[in-house]
């Protein structure tokens, strides 16, 4: 592989520690929300990971105050006003989700701020979590008329149970680090100015493992969710497909880019 194969994406950097290489959501100035552009470059960056021959190690973060904010607003009203767009959206986020999951080396999600919606998803798709306690996560597709097809039905309740998944993705809500925590749905919740301490404290104990044992145990501990995935994924997309092409989406859009509340018919 190319070792300058990192040159190719412009909304995602990287930057290395001996073999571990982090991969950063780098939009700041968005809150790391994710345009065409950052979709489109998720739907390969995971692949190209686990292809890249100097590293074993990856973390994912966000540039900025944000981990990220989830879907564009301005994207979204792109889609909404030429709707065929979606089924392209829908074929890169099956690719997002299957090639997190591929990946055979340890992922680490370092929340250094809000995760919402895919961001959400991203972080929590990822092997284990750190999550500042000045952050909060949740996947609030439905405020804006969607339903949470892009992994969200994936991961949740493989995380929290059917229940608590079913409560916070019909209701959008927005957990703290604590709660988080405490449910299961992140593995650490950590103060802000001791985050990055943490993370390299944890991935340079990984870095001194067995990287075959550690990456295959990850691999097996997989097959489940992957299995999950693939049954659920394809209605999921298909799901969201339905109401990307809704009035209440549309409605929702136009009211956020209005600063308003949405009303829902």
């Amino acid at each position: 592989m190319s070792e300058n194969w990192q040159d190719k994406y412009a909304a995602i950097a990287f930057s290395r520690r001996g073999r571990i290489l982090t991969i950063q959501l780098n939009n700041p100035d968005s809150l790391n929300a994710v345009g065409k552009q950052m979709h489109d470059e998720l739907g390969c960056v995971f692949a190209d990971a686990a292809a890249d021959e100097e590293s074993d190690i990856i973390v994912l973060t966000g540039a900025g105050r944000a981990f990220s904010a989830g879907g564009d607003i301005a994207h979204m009203q792109a889609v909404v006003d030429k709707p065929e767009l979606f089924l392209h959206e829908a074929e890169i986020a099956k690719r997002i989700i299957f090639s997190l999951l591929d990946l055979e080396k340890p992922i680490i999600a370092k929340i250094n701020g809000h995760a919402v919606g895919l961001g959400a998803t991203l972080a929590l798709m990822c092997d284990v979590t750190f999550m500042s306690r000045k952050a909060k996560i949740g996947d609030p597709h439905v405020g804006i008329g969607l339903v949470a097809g892009d992994g969200g039905a994936v991961v949740w309740p493989h995380l929290v149970g059917f229940s608590r998944a079913k409560e916070f993705l019909m209701t959008g809500d927005l957990l703290d680090a604590a709660r988080a925590a405490e449910i299961g749905l992140v593995n650490h919740a950590v103060d802000a100015d001791r985050l990055d301490e943490a993370i390299d404290t944890f991935c340079d104990r990984l870095a001194a493992g067995s990287t075959q044992a550690i990456r295959w145990t990850k691999t097996i501990v997989n097959i489940e969710l992957k299995r999950i995935a693939a049954a659920v994924m394809q209605a999921g997309m298909a799901y969201e497909t339905v109401t990307a092409y809704s009035a209440d989406h549309a409605a929702a859009v136009a009211a956020f880019r209005e600063k308003r509340p949405p009303v829902f018919k």
